[in-house]
C-alpha cells in the first residue's frame, strides 16, 4: 500500500524557518518523483516543489524559489521540504504527493497513470 506520511509544521513568526518531512512507503521510491504542494483557505492548490530520486533533479516554484529548497534521503525513503525566511502567504495546509510534474509553464502537477497518491497535510501558520 502507498503511504506518504507529511510532518513539521507548525506555527512560526515571518522571518522564520521550518523543514518538512514526507516519509514514503509501498513503492520504490527511485521509480517516482515526490513533490509538495500546498493550500490555503479559499484558494487553489498550488504546487510548490517537486524532486526526482532518480536523477535527483528538483524543481520549485517561482513563489518560493530562493526560499524553499526541496531535497530528500534515499536511505529514508523521506523527502524534505526546508522553507526559510517564511512570509504569512506560506500559510496553508502543506501535502507531499507522487508522482510529480512540471508542464512546461512551471506549474507543478501530480499523478501519472497508476501513480496519483496524496498524504495527509501538515498545517503551516506564518504569523506577522
Amino acid at each position: 500500500e502507498v503511504q506518504l506520511q507529511a510532518s513539521g509544521g507548525g506555527l512560526v513568526q515571518a522571518g522564520g524557518s521550518l523543514r518538512l518531512s514526507c516519509a514514503a512507503s509501498g513503492f520504490t521510491f527511485d521509480d517516482y518523483a515526490i513533490g509538495w504542494f500546498r493550500q490555503a483557505p479559499g484558494k487553489e492548490r498550488e504546487g510548490v516543489s517537486c524532486f526526482s530520486s532518480s536523477d535527483g533533479s528538483t524543481y520549485s516554484a517561482d513563489s518560493v524559489k530562493g526560499r524553499f529548497t526541496i531535497s530528500s534521503d534515499n536511505a529514508k525513503n523521506t523527502v524534505y521540504l526546508q522553507m526559510n525566511r517564511l512570509k504569512p502567504e506560506d500559510t496553508a495546509v502543506y501535502f507531499c504527493a507522487t508522482d510529480c510534474f512540471v508542464f512546461e509553464d512551471g506549474t507543478v502537477a501530480a499523478g501519472t497513470d497508476g501513480m496519483d497518491y496524496w498524504g495527509k497535510g501538515t498545517q503551516v501558520t506564518v504569523s506577522s
